[in-house]
C-alpha cells in the first residue's frame, strides 16, 4: 500500500486540484467502480455505462473546485454520475416515463415484498431489472438502490412524486412477477 492510498478525501482532493497525477488517478481508482455499476443500473447497457462513466469523470476532474465537502467525496461523486447519466437518457431519447392513469395505485393496494428475500439470486434480479421498461428501472435504481427520496427521484426526472411512486411500486410488481414470487 502506498502513502496515496491512505489520504483522506480532504487531501486527495487538494492534491489533485494541485496537479498530482498521483492522486488524480487514486481519486479515480478508488470510486470509478462504483460509479460504473451506478450508470450501468441507470443505462442497462454495458457501452453506454463505459462512455457515460468516462464523461462522469471528466465532469468531476472539470468541477472537482466546487466540491465543498459538504458531502462525502463519494456522494458528490455518485451525484454528477447520476445527473451526467440522467442528461445522456434525455439526449439520446430514452428518458421515457409513461404511466397510465389506471396505473396509479395507493401503496396499500401493492403487496408488501421483502426485498432482502431476493438475495439469494441476484443474477436472476439483475436481468429481471435489466428488462424492465425504462422509466421504471430508473425510478426503482434512484429509489432503492441509490437512495433517493421519491420527491428528489420527481425532481430529477421532471414527473410527479405520484408518479415515481407508481413507477417504483409497478417495477417492484415486474421483478416479483419474473422472478416467480
Amino acid at each position: 500500500m502506498t502513502a496515496i492510498e491512505t489520504i483522506s478525501e480532504t487531501e486527495l482532493v487538494r492534491r489533485s486540484l494541485a496537479g498530482e497525477e498521483l492522486a488524480q488517478r487514486q481519486l479515480y481508482d478508488r470510486y470509478v467502480g462504483a460509479m460504473f455499476h451506478t450508470v450501468l443500473r441507470l443505462t442497462a447497457n454495458r457501452q453506454d455505462a463505459e462512455d457515460v462513466t468516462q464523461e462522469v469523470f471528466v465532469k468531476v476532474f472539470e468541477k472537482l473546485d466546487s466540491f465543498r465537502g459538504e458531502s462525502t467525496l463519494g456522494a458528490w461523486i455518485k451525484r454528477v454520475a447520476v445527473n451526467t447519466t440522467l442528461n445522456f437518457l434525455r439526449q439520446a431519447n430514452r428518458l421515457k416515463l409513461v404511466v397510465l392513469e389506471s396505473q396509479h395505485l395507493p401503496p396499500e393496494a401493492e403487496p408488501a415484498v421483502d426485498e432482502t428475500a431476493w438475495a439469494h439470486d441476484l443474477r436472476r434480479i439483475h436481468e429481471a431489472m435489466g428488462e424492465l421498461p425504462e422509466g421504471c428501472r430508473l425510478v426503482f435504481n434512484l429509489h432503492l438502490l441509490e437512495g433517493y427520496r421519491h420527491q428528489d427521484v420527481a425532481q430529477m426526472l421532471g414527473i410527479a412524486e405520484s408518479t415515481s411512486k407508481t413507477q417504483y411500486m409497478r417495477a417492484r410488481r415486474m421483478i416479483k412477477e419474473k422472478l416467480g414470487n
